[in-house]
C-alpha cells in the first residue's frame, strides 16, 4: 500500500459485499487476520450484511452488522476493521456511517456493539452518536464497554 500518498489525495471505496462467495469470505477472514489478530473470536461472515473499504482496489477495511439477540429491530455492529497503516483516516467512522444508513432502510430502530481497551474505537463510537449502556445480559468480555445508537424507524 503506497504509503507516500497524501492524505488529502487517497481515495477509499466502501462496497457492502456478499460472504457467501468464496474470495470476498477469504478477503474478509483475512482483513479480520490483519486487523484484529489474535484479540477476537472470527465472525460468522455469512450472517448479517458485510462491507469492504478498498483503497486502489486493495481491501484495507471491513465493517459488518447482524441481528442482535436483545430483540428484533436491533442490530449488533458485529466487527469494523481497519488495517493499521491506515488508521487515523476516518475509515472506522465512514464505515460506521454505511451500516447506520444500511439500518435505517432496513427497517432497524437501534445498533448496539461493545469495545474493549480500543480507546480509538470508543471515541468513534461517541463521535457517531453512540452512547455507553449496560445490558441486562452482557454478552462480551467482562472489561467490555456496550455502546447504543437509537437511529430511528
Amino acid at each position: 500500500m503506497p504509503s507516500e500518498i497524501p492524505r488529502r489525495a487517497r481515495r477509499f471505496r466502501i462496497s457492502e459485499v456478499d460472504a457467501c462467495e468464496p474470495d470476498v469470505l477469504e478477503t474478509l477472514k483475512d482483513l479480520h487476520m490483519r486487523t484484529f489478530l489474535d484479540r477476537a473470536p472470527l465472525p460468522d461472515f455469512e450472517v448479517g450484511h458485510w462491507w469492504v473499504t478498498t483503497e486502489l482496489g486493495q481491501p484495507v477495511a471491513f465493517a459488518g452488522i447482524i441481528p442482535s439477540v436483545m430483540g428484533v429491530g436491533i442490530g449488533y455492529l458485529s466487527r469494523v476493521g481497519v488495517v493499521r497503516e491506515l488508521c487515523g483516516h476516518g475509515l472506522q467512522r465512514r464505515m460506521m456511517r454505511a451500516i447506520e444508513q444500511h439500518a435505517r432502510r432496513s427497517g432497524l430502530y437501534c445498533i448496539v456493539s461493545d469495545t474493549t481497551s480500543n480507546i480509538a474505537s470508543a471515541n468513534n463510537f461517541i463521535r457517531r452518536g453512540y452512547v455507553l449502556f449496560q445490558p441486562d445480559r452482557p454478552w462480551a468480555w467482562g472489561n467490555s464497554l456496550y455502546w447504543r445508537k437509537m437511529i430511528g424507524r
